[in-house]
């Protein structure tokens, strides 16, 4: 029978997406693997590929067409000795547990490359393993090319496990019986919460907010999928993480010194560190000082990292991204200054691939380059903590003796999660950050 296939959950947040670009055309002939189309997701446009083959019956879904709801049919499959006649109302039928779709996050070993012109992507590309119920009774779910292989075989469907979503039996299953059944993604258990909160409502309604100001002269800004997709995780974030905030002044005049040396000696290799790569790694090195504020809250119970996997915010044209620079605390400065250069650019470019920005139990925001003296970071959940670096600034200071000084001041504040950590153990985590930045050759050692 004809294969639905659905529009695709490219990243955790995704509700809906623009189907950008069609790489097929109605009566192309494809097999697994195959390019079918262009998505733009919230933060990037991917490629997603077939896992079945067959012939491009339908397209449903017109290039350009924006807001289409994940796992709403977008185009129809049609198996060998089957034409558009056979399509019926699978065009306009939605789709049903037991129809075949491409909507349902990929494993790994599926991931292709992303649109030309985005580098690496923001989510698993490849999202076309074909979907349905999953085996219940005798009725048994297979997508028609593993039934083809299976019959050729002589292999019986209803004793092989099917990997794909909702335990369909795709290529692979029968290639090898003994395949395990893929679990379902945490991340894709986890955007519930989000899309609730993005349709919560918040103060007057759209039409209402627009009559307060219908004699000003106003513009309209469409709300795109990043903007949506931050809107509802800081709701989310400020409504149900109680935050608490710990402020410290730290001194930067040694640091500052340290790096200018360093930095004379790191020329001939091109590598210039940046203030923000001290403080990455010193809040890297204070995780591992003080590890029971190495945690995330998830629901029921808090997770301890062993690792110091280290979120960085990068500001994008129209919203933000936190790249994660794993196991911080065992690279050089210079491997972290050379990471995270990469990073950002790529984020700009919305190059990332999701497993670059997902994760870490801490965060960093510094706003000090545009002369912020210090500000309040929102908890990016389901992290423990993000310290908001200001700039440093010259402040006159009282030394050890006694006597008045001037010394370069940089004011930092660290939001903290009270259900992961106490008061006390965030007032660790903080001395241990501007103890390490204060005495920075310590963190060479």
């Amino acid at each position: 029978m004809p294969t639905q296939i659905l529009m695709p959950a490219l990243s955790p947040t995704m509700e809906e997406g623009t189907l950008a670009k069609w790489l097929v055309k109605e009566g192309d002939t494809v097999s697994s693997g195959d390019l079918l189309a262009e998505i733009e997701t919230d933060k990037a446009t991917m490629e997603f590929e077939a896992v079945d083959e067959g012939t491009v019956g339908k397209l449903l879904v017109s290039e350009g067409t924006e807001g289409v709801k994940v796992n709403s049919p977008i185009a129809v499959l049609l198996e060998d000795g089957e034409n558009a006649d056979d399509i019926s109302g699978e065009a306009d039928a939605p789709a049903s547990e037991e129809a075949s779709s491409h909507a349902a996050p990929a494993e790994a070993s599926e991931i292709t490359e992303p649109a030309q012109g985005y580098g690496r992507g923001e989510a698993p590309a490849s999202t076309s393993s074909s979907s349905s119920s999953e085996n219940s009774g005798d009725r048994i779910f297979a997508s028609p090319l593993a039934r083809r292989i299976a019959k050729d075989k002589g292999l019986d469907l209803a004793s092989i496990k099917g990997s794909g979503p909702h335990g369909r039996i795709v290529k692979a299953d029968v290639e090898n019986a003994s395949a395990a059944p893929a679990e379902k993604p945490a991340a894709e258990t986890e955007s519930a919460p989000v899309a609730k909160s993005a349709s919560a409502p918040s103060g007057p309604s759209s039409d209402a907010t627009a009559k307060m100001y219908a004699d000003r002269e106003t513009e309209d800004v469409a709300l795109d999928g990043m903007r949506k997709t931050i809107a509802a995780r800081l709701t989310e974030a400020k409504q149900q993480i109680p935050h608490f905030y710990l402020r410290r002044d730290i001194e930067l005049d040694a640091l500052l010194k340290f790096r200018s040396q360093l930095n004379k000696q790191l020329e001939g290799r091109g590598v210039k560190l940046s203030v923000n790569d001290f403080i990455i790694k010193a809040c890297a090195l204070a995780l591992q000082s003080v590890p029971d504020a190495n945690a995330i809250w998830a629901g029921d119970k808090i997770i301890k990292l062993k690792p110091s996997d280290v979120a960085v915010a990068v500001a994008i044209e129209g919203g933000l991204f936190t790249p994660v620079l794993k196991d911080a605390d065992m690279k050089s400065l210079s491997a972290l200054s050379s990471e995270m250069k990469d990073l950002a650019t790529r984020a700009r470019d919305r190059k990332l691939a999701p497993h670059e920005y997902q994760g870490g139990s801490f965060a960093i925001s510094n706003l000090g380059m545009f002369g912020i003296d210090n500000f309040d970071a929102v908890i990016n959940p389901p992290h423990g903590a993000i310290l908001a670096v200001g700039a440093g600034v010259k402040k006159p200071v009282v030394g050890a003796d006694g006597e008045l000084a001037v010394a370069t001041v940089m004011s930092v504040t660290l939001s903290v999660d009270h259900r992961v950590i106490d008061g006390a153990l965030g007032a660790e985590l903080l001395a241990a950050i501007k103890d390490n930045l204060e005495n920075p050759m310590v963190m060479l050692a």
